[in-house]
């Protein structure tokens, strides 16, 4: 018969270490975040960024996993669907949470089915144009458009993202008909747009600023109410007589719906520390983004803004393709 001192020390040994597991510590094995687009643009860059130094402050592995297709949903499906455990995450941007979700009907909820980490970046969408074109300013672009109606096309990564729109509203602001040629992915894009195979382009800053310094493309304008701080002398399409061509482009870090309130805090906490880290910053400023940091209640919040502001400017526009 065991002694009940003994009998004691095992029960409290069994609760201390049922207690001790029940409470591990997060994370505990390699995380991957997801980016919805091909390898080599300006998300893939920015995700590898982020993710190196956010694996460094938790002491994990971040493996970047890139699943591209449908304009961003493939890989926010496959998100929305696994164990909201903290060990997947998703680089969402404008396109998978904001546009998106206004032109197509879709197996997930931007809002409902993501639990908000916190903001990573913004980077403006610019007109970039092939230096194969005549062309020096956005006047003389118009002017192209209507003297060559069959003559100019644009590069995007598909209909519903964010190039793609943008491009749709100047034709629509300018009654210029420029042919949208959907590719997989920003940097085949811009490849093309590169060798004068396709013109025009509507890219994150983000994903084109290293070739605008080659002088290998040319910058038109910022699309969006405001001048980037990395191309000060850009004008807006705004202030080059282009009315309604809006398209700021963010990036954010979400987990699936209902991750754990200590996970969420955790990764958020490693999020903001790695964005404050002046290495990570200056190589985010130097592809010509800038960071952004938030809680993820304030990401949350602007998402659902965002869903609503696409679903209003997309349906007043008729471009949604239903």
């Amino acid at each position: 018969m065991k002694h009940p001192h003994v009998k004691t020390a095992c029960a409290a040994a069994m609760l201390f270490a049922f207690s001790a597991y029940a409470h591990a510590e997060f994370p505990e094995r390699a995380i991957t975040l997801v980016v919805p687009t091909a390898a080599g643009g300006g998300n893939d860059v920015l995700a590898r960024v982020v993710g190196q130094k956010i694996g460094e402050l938790l002491g994990q592995t971040v493996i970047v996993v890139n699943k591209p297709g449908a304009q961003g949903a493939i890989a926010s499906d496959y998100v929305a669907r696994q164990p909201a455990d903290g060990y997947t995450l998703m680089l969402g941007y404008i396109g998978t949470h904001g546009i998106n979700p206004a032109m197509q009907k879709l197996n997930y909820d931007p809002v409902k089915d993501f639990t908000p980490i916190g903001m990573v970046a913004d980077s403006p969408t610019i007109m970039v144009v092939s230096t194969r074109i005549p062309v020096k300013d956005v006047a003389a672009l118009v002017k192209y458009g209507h003297e060559h109606p069959d003559g100019l096309n644009y590069a995007s990564a598909g209909p519903g993202t964010a190039p793609s729109v943008a491009g749709e509203l100047f034709n629509q602001a300018t009654g210029t008909t420029m042919l949208d040629v959907p590719y997989k992915g920003s940097a085949p894009a811009l490849t093309d747009t590169l060798g004068g195979v396709t013109q025009v382009m509507f890219p994150s800053l983000f994903s084109v600023y290293p070739h605008l310094k080659s002088g290998m493309i040319q910058a038109l304008a910022v699309a969006g109410s405001t001048r980037s701080a990395a191309l000060p002398d850009l004008p807006t399409l705004a202030e080059a007589g282009v009315k309604g061509v809006d398209v700021p482009q963010w990036y954010a870090i979400f987990a699936p719906a209902k991750a754990a309130p200590s996970v969420v805090v955790t990764l958020n906490k490693a999020l903001n520390q790695a964005l404050a880290d002046p290495a990570v910053a200056q190589k985010i400023a130097e592809q010509g983004a800038e960071v952004r940091q938030s809680t993820p209640a304030e990401l949350g919040a602007f998402v659902e803004s965002e869903a609503l502001r696409w679903k209003q400017l997309l349906g007043k526009r008729k471009l949604a393709s239903g």
